[in-house]
């Protein structure tokens, strides 16, 4: 009976607790109905519980040692678990049993979360419910614990309403959250359109400022070539007149004549002049003689002032007879000194050719008597690994010392992943910092494009912080902030013998002549600032900012950004970007792919050939200030004579440059330096060879050209 009245109970409670229909929220009135219904529906339980579970109106004594059968297992009563236990029960009857009012809790509980757990909208609020209904028949059965166990509901339940309260209080302020977020994305949004909308405008704007420009420069031009014509026009015309002026003046002149000779005539042919009275006659006879007498006079007077002077028009033809002979000998004077320095060029690439051919023919001499067959390379693709295809791939565009170079990397390679550690080289001070180590080294074996990588994060935190220590030292704490102090030291010997290994590598042999200071790291900075600047200007060209360059606009970048480079260098460089003798200047040119770079850092041909060329113009500058100094290698030079040397080949260098060159040459700080008036024969000295193999580490160019141009 009891059992029936439980399971009436418990169906009621089911009933009670049913879930909701899918789609129906839960009223939170339902949740925190009123106290006192509460209060009065849980009294009715607790009696009608109580006289259930109780045995004979008092709780059931339970033994302690029973103490493994715990009250909740959080099983639902449909669970394989809970018929496993059941059938354990009835399996040893005569195991000491819970207490019934126990397991009439029990089985209360379980139907009232098995019932909430087949409805699919129960919140944790209505999962709270059978345990608050549990716990409240303990307080009211518990009288002496009643007051503890109340406080205790009453703090979890003040407790649980507070932070109800706070997700209330908090849901109008995620609202609002969401709502700042949307509109600043919608303002950012608006101002980067008004951004791009001002950006093409100014780009419209620039446009139409070149095309009025080119249209000035254009009249310009055609009123340059009117203002010719005109004066051309206005030589004729003065002339012209002159002309006129002079015949004129003859024209005259023979018509003064004409009259005077007709005169003559009247008075000859005339009779009546000789019955003239003689006394008429000698005194006409008489003024004619003192006439004749003022106008010899006046005669003489002009023959002795004017005797040295010349027509006009004599003197303005020899005026510009002498203007042309002028004209002609300023030509064949500049002609003159155009051919007079195409001679002393010739002469020096004559002197340097004839060097040239001296030691070409010494090492032709040297070849021929050590020269061996021709190795045949085929015979190396069974032994590469990759087979053909990989040798082929490798040893495209390469001549025999390149050949060589890759098969010796190949081969190192393959013995360096053979190896499972390396010997520490001890703590001598020849020794590299980063490599001090006694005993055996673990071999990390990364892969190359693993190592590529790494060293490109080394210059990126290179280049990012402010270089107060060495590079060997920020190298190998680079490492240690990367792996740790422990594996430091294996990933520096395991680097070290990767970039020893692979010199056809750019990235690795830099990264390998910067560790060993061989080469100055303000080397690979210039460089690396050198193509970008080169990239920014040819963006700048770029007016579509498409990707795209003519090649005659490619080769006008190169001229503006590299304008110390000779004809034939930029004609490399534009072999190099993909420009053949065939093709013409309208042809477009992805410019962007030039700065491209493979997994393995590789560099594209055309930056290459930029390095390339840098290093041959090094080479060269440093080769015409031995010449320009005149003493052999083993010889010293002071410091006085390699500055004055640098000043004669480079003009263009300013103070502070020289003196970077000078400290670098001699080892000495800038602030020990002497000045150019301080500076005394035989003070600072060095062997010459020295001075020059330090100036190679480090990033020495010329400024201008070794002549500086003439002044128009």
């Amino acid at each position: 009976m009891a059992c029936q009245q439980s399971r009436y109970h418990s169906f009621s409670s089911a009933s009670r607790l049913q879930p909701q229909p899918s789609g129906v929220t839960i009223d939170e009135s339902f949740i925190t109905e009123n106290k006192s219904t509460q209060k009065r529906k849980l009294l009715q339980k607790r009696r009608t519980l109580t006289g259930q579970f109780s045995m004979g109106g008092h709780l059931s004594p339970w033994p302690t040692y029973t103490s493994g059968q715990t009250i909740l297992q959080n099983r639902k009563p449909c669970s394989d678990d809970y018929r496993k236990r059941v059938g354990s029960c009835q399996q040893h009857p005569f195991r000491t049993a819970k207490p019934r009012y126990l397991e009439e809790l029990e089985n209360y509980l379980r139907k009232e979360l098995l019932l909430l757990d087949l409805g699919t909208d129960s919140t944790q609020e209505l999962r709270l419910q059978p345990y608050r209904e549990i716990f409240e028949f303990f307080i009211e059965d518990f009288k002496t614990y009643k007051p503890l166990l109340s406080s205790i509901k009453n703090a979890y339940e003040g407790m649980l309403a507070h932070q109800r309260e706070k997700i209330r209080a908090l849901e109008p302020l995620k609202a609002k959250l969401v709502t700042v977020n949307e509109d600043c994305n919608e303002r950012i949004l608006a101002m980067r359109a008004e951004e791009k909308h001002e950006i093409s405008l100014l780009k419209k704007e620039k446009m139409n400022l070149l095309k009025l420009i080119d249209k000035k420069n254009e009249e310009k031009i055609s009123l340059q070539s009117e203002v010719a014509k005109l004066r051309k026009n206005l030589a004729e015309e003065y002339l012209h007149y002159l002309s006129e002026r002079d015949a004129r003046k003859i024209l005259i002149a023979d018509l003064n004549e004409l009259r005077y000779q007709r005169e003559d005539m009247s008075l000859a042919q005339s009779p009546g002049i000789w019955g003239e009275d003689p006394v008429k006659l000698t005194l006409a006879l008489k003024m004619t003689r003192q006439d004749l007498t003022r106008t010899q006079m006046e005669l003489n007077t002009m023959k002795a002032n004017f005797g040295d002077v010349v027509p006009r028009r004599d003197f303005e033809m020899q005026e510009k007879t002498n203007k042309d002979l002028q004209e002609q000998l300023d030509t064949l004077r500049a002609s003159y000194e155009e051919v007079r320095k195409e001679h002393e060029i010739l002469m020096q690439l004559h002197m340097s050719m004839l060097k040239e051919r001296d030691q070409f023919f010494s090492e032709l001499q040297e070849i021929q008597r050590t020269s061996t067959p021709r190795p045949d390379w085929t015979k190396c693709e069974d032994v590469v690994a990759g087979g053909p295809e990989r040798w082929q791939m490798l040893a495209e565009g390469k001549n025999s010392d390149q050949l060589v170079d890759v098969l010796l990397e190949e081969i190192g390679s393959g013995l360096l992943r053979e190896k499972e550690f390396f010997p520490g080289l001890g703590y001598g001070e020849a020794i590299p910092a980063f490599l001090r180590f006694d005993g055996l080294v673990e071999n990390k074996k990364p892969s190359k494009k693993d190592v590529v990588d790494l060293l490109k994060d080394a210059w990126k935190e290179r280049l990012a912080e402010e270089q107060k220590e060495t590079f060997p030292d920020f190298f190998f704490n680079f490492l240690e902030r990367r792996f740790g102090p422990s594996d430091a030291m294996a990933w520096a010997y395991t680097i070290f013998e990767n970039i020893k290994i692979f010199h056809s590598n750019e990235l690795m042999s830099q990264f390998y002549a910067v560790l060993m200071g061989k080469r100055s790291e303000n080397v690979y900075v210039t460089q690396k600032e050198t193509v970008a600047q080169l990239l920014k200007e040819m963006t700048n060209a770029d007016s579509q900012n498409e990707g795209l360059l003519t090649m005659e606009q490619f080769n006008t970048v190169l001229k503006s950004t590299f304008p110390l480079k000779t004809e034939e260098q930029i004609q490399e460089l534009m072999e190099a970007g993909g420009w053949h003798p065939s093709s013409s200047n309208a042809d477009l040119l992805n410019y962007r792919s030039l700065f491209m770079e493979d997994e393995e850092g590789q560099s594209e041909p055309f930056v290459q050939k930029l390095w390339e060329q840098y290093m041959d113009e090094k080479d060269e500058y440093l080769l015409q200030l031995k010449q320009e100094l005149g003493i052999e290698l083993h010889e010293e030079v002071t410091l006085p004579k390699l500055r004055g040397a640098l000043m004669t080949i480079d003009p263009s260098l300013d103070k502070q440059t020289v003196n970077t060159y000078m400290s670098q040459a001699f080892q000495l700080p800038e602030s020990e330096l002497p000045e150019d008036g301080d500076e005394k024969e035989g003070g600072v000295v060095e062997i010459l060879q020295t001075a020059l193999e330090r100036l190679q580490v480090i990033d020495i160019r010329r400024a201008g050209p070794r002549e500086p141009e003439p002044a128009n």
